[in-house]
């Protein structure tokens, strides 16, 4: 295996926490900024709590904090349009089929990590699942405000910054320290420096509407947390422990899991196209990280 059987156990259990709290942000629909500015604070809560009994990372490790911080920023803002336009069930499994897809086709160049030739045919399955995807459903009349070309488009931009911060906490977490304290120390500091933000600009935007929604949603974004913040905690630890493409390509075995959930729990309309389109992606994303075949 190219994962430890451990390892591979662990991201599937951080696939299905990312697909659950993104399934608690998209069915929030009086304010989701703000709920997912909750999430992620209760991150900062978190590390904030760890970091006191955990050592210092390394020098070169915080240039690549910095970097991964700032394109979460940017996923976060893509994710809340992809998801203002669009079905969890179409935007999330493009968004996150794209990122290993993109670690992938860099990995050799940038990181030192060359693919097999099963791993391309996993990239090309991927490529192909994520192409029917983005095709609308004939039969399926668009909900109000819903665009599909643009919560294509920002899931899109969605992938491609997955792809950037699974390379700069990849690099970042393997320059920490020589030891798992040091790893989790990484972690613990990217929940502190990127929480906030979302809250904060809430908050600035429109205060008033802000509170009252927390007063009656704050659970939501509290159980999210808790939720994401565990579910991506595991899976920085993974990328020191594998190949970045192949932990981040099981890890995004999550679209099959959010696929189902918006379907099942959200009642978005999925059809025989997108179940055989999601399967194809996951069929690419095993592949990629499967053990050797030729």
């Amino acid at each position: 295996m190219v994962v430890e059987p451990l390892v591979v156990g662990l991201l599937l259990a951080a696939a299905l926490m990312h697909a659950t709290w993104n399934a608690l942000l998209k069915a929030d629909r009086s304010d989701r900024l703000a709920t997912f500015g909750v999430i992620m604070t209760t991150g900062t809560v978190m590390g904030l709590i760890a970091v006191p009994f955990l050592p210092s990372i390394a020098f070169g490790a915080w240039k690549y904090l910095a970097i991964s911080v700032i394109v979460h920023v940017a996923y976060y803002t893509f994710l809340l349009q992809a998801y203002s336009y669009g079905d969890l069930s179409h935007t999330y499994p493009i968004a996150r089929g794209m990122g290993p897809l993109l670690v992938a086709m860099v990995s050799g160049q940038f990181i030192g990590e060359h693919l097999r030739v099963q791993d391309i045919v996993g990239v090309i399955l991927l490529s192909a699942g994520l192409v029917t995807l983005a095709i609308p459903l004939k039969s399926l009349v668009p909900k109000p405000g819903a665009r599909h070309g643009l919560a294509t488009f920002f899931a899109v931009l969605t992938g491609f910054t997955i792809a950037g911060y699974i390379i700069s906490d990849g690099l970042g977490v393997r320059a920490a320290g020589p030891d798992a304290s040091h790893r989790l120390a990484y972690i613990a500091w990217l929940c502190v420096l990127e929480g906030p933000w979302l809250l904060v600009f809430a908050v600035m935007v429109r205060p008033q509407t802000v509170w009252s929604h927390l007063r009656r949603n704050w659970w939501r974004g509290e159980v999210g947390g808790l939720i994401a913040n565990t579910g991506y905690g595991i899976a920085i630890y993974a990328l020191a422990l594998g190949p970045m493409a192949h932990v981040a390509a099981l890890r995004e075995t999550s679209v099959l899991f959010g696929a189902l959930m918006g379907t099942l729990l959200l009642g978005e309309p999925f059809g025989l196209r997108r179940v055989l389109a999601a399967a194809v992606i996951v069929s690419g994303l095993i592949l990629m990280n499967g053990p050797q075949l030729l």
